[in-house]
């Protein structure tokens, strides 16, 4: 689409209102932390459903359902009070690539988080930047693996410093930090502002991005999710990550159909 600034601008602020509900909620991810009222619960079950979101959503949702029965659908108690048997219960569990193996380090990582960093806000918090939040989320891929660790959990935490746009731990973190009227996203930490966060960039958003003249690399990476970063704060320097509603939604609701 060739169009000014002003009206790319419109055009997403359009698009951000109308899939921004809470219609939204149902069928994402984040339903899984929706179901839950304490803050710490929302945390966890936030960050493990995030964690397994790639692939089918109805899948996502359907898994990220079954992570939390297996802890007694009290994420924060499990993580916090769990015995070495309880992780039995967790034996068979698969989404995909991340399994059993993976999904117990990272009850005992943030047991760690929890115990020891004042939870996964505090993580955040301390290693932000002054206008980035990927220090941070390159710091929590090293203290997931300060613990001893099967080689396989490695690919299941991204690292930004590696070249990862880090699609999933960025969309959890919108989902922590951005607060609006439409009762998708939590803002449950006020100690990150918005202006930091980055896009969640994968195959939906990216190629939207690249049709709106929003992004020219091709491969969904780091340096791709730098320069989407940098367009989408031209538009809203304060809330730059709301465009992800607007990106995803024309990906995967409208095939792009209004931008041929």
């Amino acid at each position: 689409m060739d169009l000014t600034r002003e009206e790319l601008k419109d055009f997403l602020e359009a698009k951000v209102i109308e899939y921004n509900t809470f219609d939204f909620i149902e069928q994402d991810p984040i339903s899984i932390p929706h179901r839950y009222l304490l803050k710490e619960d929302i945390e966890i079950a936030g960050f493990l459903a995030a964690s397994i979101a790639w692939g089918n959503r109805k899948m996502i949702t359907k898994n990220g359902r079954r992570m939390m029965e297996l802890m007694s659908d009290s994420p924060y108690d499990f993580v916090l009070n769990h015995r070495e048997s309880h992780l039995h219960k967790l034996e068979g569990f698969v989404h995909r690539t991340f399994n059993s193996v993976d999904f117990t380090h990272f009850i005992k990582v943030l047991r760690n988080i929890y115990n020891n960093m004042e939870g996964l806000e505090g993580v955040f918090t301390k290693y932000q930047a002054d206008d980035s939040m990927q220090p941070a989320i390159h710091r929590l891929h090293e203290i997931f693996f300060e613990l001893s660790h099967s080689a396989r959990t490695r690919k299941h935490i991204a690292d930004p410093y590696k070249g990862s746009a880090a699609k999933r731990i960025n969309m959890y973190l919108r989902w922590m930090v951005r607060k609006d009227n439409s009762g998708v996203d939590f803002g449950l930490w006020s100690s990150i502002s918005p202006s930091k966060l980055s896009c969640p960039l994968d195959v939906h958003s990216g190629n939207t991005a690249r049709m709106l003249g929003l992004l020219g690399r091709n491969q969904n990476d780091a340096k791709a999710l730098s320069e989407l970063d940098t367009n989408l704060r031209l538009l809203d320097p304060t809330d730059p990550v709301k465009y992800d509603f607007a990106l995803f939604g024309l990906g995967v609701n409208e095939k792009f159909r209004l931008l041929k």
